[in-house]
């Protein structure tokens, strides 16, 4: 009898799912092989995932449980369940978070730098801090009282202060808060040593609230609903309605308090009754400041990069490190892994076009583009320069709006011609296509690729990139434009594959054939989550006719590998190391062609709910060296993790020679950089090749 494919028990809760993510980037931080500050980065990033997580999937699931609805995902979890297990163990997790915390700093305290609040600070210390307190401090935080006649204020998102109970001459007692702005640093740093801001401000409260005493005093930060609804179609002025949308941010519903064990429990009841939070929503740490992310300012702090891990500089490597970037497209086709393989070229592409007089017009699309971009630069010089410039900018990218508003209203300033997506759907397609006139006949060159056009983030997330001047690559580019610019409701590409239309399609069939060979198959899928649930079944499906399958999965995944009779065959695995990884690569070792990119995740909201692309490649070599390097990720025995049954995930184990992908990319690149450039060479495919002869 045929398993149910529709059976709960074949899926993992997504949310459930992603909470393991974020545990194996805490247990990065737990690593004590890692440089100190390596550690506390991990942390920092693991505070700025958990923010997001409260911000858009705990605030979701809370107003879709307000809305009496039951069920949401192929697991049949109702919003209660989830909320029940994600309370739980982010509860139970909390302890580890603590004991990290501790294990860091010791760590720190041994290489001469210091976390320390004001009172452990030493005479001479306390007289100087005094002094920023007077003259940084005090002049920008907020004291407020809270009476009858004052009362208690709006918090912002992610705000954070004091609450304090004080008592006057009489006797009375009343409460207040202090605000601390974000415009101040989240430590106060005095050489190597750096000061919880929190702690300074409440040894120098009695200086906000004259006449008053101090009884009690907590930090906290609140979370709120930070996910923004906008209903495109009833607006007539799409960026107005997006400006009031991040206005509103600030103003949803409160999730999550977060306090200082051991807090007065009359300041915790004075907080809980006016902000209206559940015992389940306070989270209590110890010995731990507020604030996680806020470690960035240590982490990033220059005269302590000995203590993270070294930085690599990425390399051009030939063909591209000639200087006539179009002639060596004419001949042909490059693809880039980042950061291993610089962005620069990426750059490059933009620049010389914006400054050759043969070319007639740029267009690219845009989702996070950084703060400060050269690409930006670029376009806005070609359009000076008369050249049509047109640029789909993205302005629904989640928590890059404002900073997408900025570069929209610069680039229609000067003349380019900007797009601010489709109705209903978000375009998180990576293209940009350059168009020139050669010889009276107008040429087309494409980049297509796997992550954003920023520079900054290329250089710590690992990406495909690829250059062609393929003419069907670039009608499917032009098509492509048209499309985002007209009032087309569909289009077909020929070449390349788009969603919502063609994308999941064209998987599904892939997956369907390539499990026709069986036990000959080999289907390898990279992506950042896995949550498709059509997807998912067509997996299962190909397992259970033989086909081998290999999954890597940086975060969530629904899919249960190791169910006997159903995914027998399948393997699921997490890489979480120095480089956040961020392709989408899709291998199916007998089809034609075999390997595609895209900028889709196996998710119905990048699948049927927004514009993406898939590109195949087609060139033999280049497909091979995508296929190297997803066997050298499936070597790894370092950073590789395996998801279990339970959902728990499990480092493999390492056995024999020592792989760590991130690492011996940065070491073969810098070698083939020091030696000849005579030819390119396939360094990955030769590098590959040695290491999985050798384990």
């Amino acid at each position: 009898m045929s398993p149910n494919l529709d059976s709960s028990q074949l899926y993992f809760n997504r949310e459930l799912s992603w909470l393991q993510f974020n545990s194996r980037v805490l247990a990065q931080a737990m690593d004590e092989t890692l440089p100190p500050l390596e550690r506390l980065k991990f942390l920092a990033i693991y505070g700025t995932n958990l923010d997001e997580f409260y911000m858009i999937r705990v605030a979701g699931l809370r107003a879709i449980f307000k809305a009496r609805i039951q069920e949401t995902g192929a697991d049949k979890l109702s919003p209660a369940e989830q909320l029940e297990h994600i309370h739980q163990y982010l509860h139970e997790e909390q302890k580890v978070v603590e004991a990290c915390y501790l294990s860091i700093i010791s760590e720190l305290h041994s290489n001469g730098v210091h976390i320390k609040r004001f009172n452990a600070l030493d005479p001479e210390e306390q007289e100087e801090v005094g002094d920023i307190f007077i003259n940084e401090i005090y002049p920008v935080i907020i004291p407020i009282a809270v009476d009858a006649t004052h009362p208690f204020p709006h918090l912002n998102n992610l705000s954070f202060g004091l609450a304090i109970t004080l008592q006057d001459d009489s006797g009375h007692i009343k409460h207040g808060l202090v605000r601390i702005p974000r415009i101040l640093p989240r430590f106060i740093q005095m050489g190597q040593t750096f000061i919880p801001i929190e702690s300074i401000v409440k040894h120098f409260v009695s200086e906000l609230f004259p006449g008053f005493s101090v009884v009690a005093s907590t930090p906290f930060r609140v979370t709120r609903n930070a996910d923004i609804e906008i209903e495109e179609e009833e607006a007539d002025d799409f960026l107005e309605l997006l400006q009031e949308g991040l206005r509103s941010r600030n103003k949803g519903s409160l999730i999550r308090l977060e306090l200082i064990d051991g807090s007065d429990p009359q300041l915790i009841h004075f907080l809980r009754s006016h902000l209206n939070l559940d015992d389940r929503d306070i989270f209590s740490y110890k010995n731990i400041p507020l604030n996680l992310g806020g470690f960035w300012q240590i982490v990033g702090d220059q005269a302590l990069s000995h203590l993270v891990l070294p930085t690599f500089s990425p390399k051009i490597l030939p063909p591209l490190d000639s200087q006539n970037f179009f002639a060596i497209l004419d001949k042909q086709d490059v693809v880039l892994y980042h950061p291993f393989d610089s962005f620069d070229p990426v750059v490059k592409f933009i620049e010389q076009a914006a400054m050759d007089p043969e070319t007639l017009a740029i267009r690219m699309t845009l989702y996070r583009a950084g703060q400060k971009s050269p690409i930006i630069k670029a376009l806005i010089d070609a359009v000076r320069d008369g050249k049509q410039v047109t640029v789909l900018v993205e302005l629904k990218a989640r928590f890059d709006e404002e900073n997408n508003l900025r570069w929209a209203k610069a680039l229609e300033d000067a003349g380019a011609h900007v797009v601010y997506g489709i109705p209903g759907l978000k375009v998180h397609a990576k293209i940009a296509q350059v168009i020139k006139r050669q010889n009276r006949t107008l040429k087309s060159y494409v980049h297509l690729a796997t992550g954003n056009y920023n520079p900054s983030t290329a250089k710590i997330y690992t990406d495909i990139s690829y250059f062609t001047s393929k003419e069907n690559f670039g009608k499917d580019a032009t098509r492509f434009f048209h499309f985002l610019t007209g009032f087309s409701t569909y289009t077909k590409l020929d070449t390349l594959y788009m969603s919502p239309t063609q994308i999941k399609p064209q998987l599904l069939k892939l997956i369907t054939e390539e499990a026709t060979h069986k036990n000959e198959g080999h289907i390898i899928l990279k992506a950042n989550s896995l949550v498709d649930t059509d997807i998912i079944k067509a997996l299962y499906t190909a397992s259970m006719q033989g086909c081998k399958i290999d999954l890597i999965v940086r975060g969530i995944c629904c899919l249960k590998p190791g169910i006997k009779g159903v995914s027998d065959n399948i393997r699921v695995y997490s890489i979480i190391g120095k480089y956040l990884e961020h392709p989408r690569i899709y291998f199916f070792k007998h089809q034609k062609p075999r390997c595609y990119i895209a900028s889709a995740d196996l998710m119905p909201r990048n699948l049927v709910r927004r514009i993406e692309l898939m590109t195949p490649i087609l060139e033999a070599n280049l497909a091979q060296k995508i296929e190297q390097i997803l066997m050298l990720q499936l070597a790894d025995n370092q950073l590789r993790w395996e998801l279990q049954g339970d959902g728990t995930y499990i480092k493999v184990s390492a056995i024999g020679r020592a792989i760590n992908s991130h690492l011996i990319m940065e070491e073969y690149v810098n070698k083939i950089h020091d030696k000849t450039k005579k030819e390119t060479p396939d360094y990955v495919s030769r590098l590959t090749n040695r290491i999985l002869k050798e384990s």
